[in-house]
């Protein structure tokens, strides 16, 4: 592995050239231009959807290469089955599970999810005995259990829930969130029959 070289730019500053590129006069507008910040917006998403865009095209390249899902999920910060759910093609079959390697509970990709519903459907979940166990840019993979969770979200900085009352965190941070968890210790309630059912209205 190389050591990064402080004189060169980061990608941040390649990616802040490309959008000054791209949009030359923006900068300045937002020193008198209260609308100009939608243009930011605009051209932040649009640069948004198209790293998206490459990104499933470089999760294809690394299976084209033969990394394993286990591989591209470790690189992505998640598990192997969330990582296939999320960019594998709908007819690949799920790769085997490690010899030797057990899988006491099952997990299950819930998306799509906005900072508007993504709590109104932790809590459905927590109650079939569903906990978040990762996240990322519009879904939370969730793990099933034998006993009713809580979630909560609160702002980055806002400090740590209650020391001493169960809570676990759930990831790192997700700005401006940060996502807490505690199981509850009451049986899980019967009768869900698939967890996207839980994203239903």
């Amino acid at each position: 592995m190389t050591t990064s070289d402080p004189t060169r730019p980061t990608l941040r500053e390649h990616l802040a050239a490309a959008l000054d590129a791209a949009e030359p006069d923006l900068a300045a507008r937002l020193e008198h231009e209260p609308g100009s910040h939608l243009d930011l917006v605009r051209l932040a998403r649009a640069a948004y959807d198209e790293t998206g865009q490459l990104l499933v095209a470089a999760v294809g390249s690394a299976r084209s290469a033969g990394c394993t899902w286990e591989q591209i999920g470790d690189v992505l910060g998640m598990t192997r089955q969330a990582a296939q759910q999320r960019y594998g093609r709908r007819d690949e079959l799920p790769e085997p599970e490690p010899a030797g390697e057990s899988v006491p509970h099952r997990r299950q990709l819930l998306t799509p999810l906005t900072a508007f519903n993504e709590m109104r459907v932790l809590e459905r979940a927590g109650r079939y005995g569903w906990h978040a166990v990762a996240y990322g840019p519009l879904f939370f993979e969730v793990e099933e259990s034998d006993q009713q969770w809580e979630h909560h979200r609160s702002y980055v900085g806002a400090g740590p829930l209650r020391p001493g009352d169960g809570w676990q965190r759930i990831g790192t941070m997700w700005f401006p969130w940060v996502y807490w968890k505690r199981p509850l210790g009451v049986a899980p309630l019967p009768g869900l029959r698939d967890v996207r059912d839980l994203m239903l209205p």
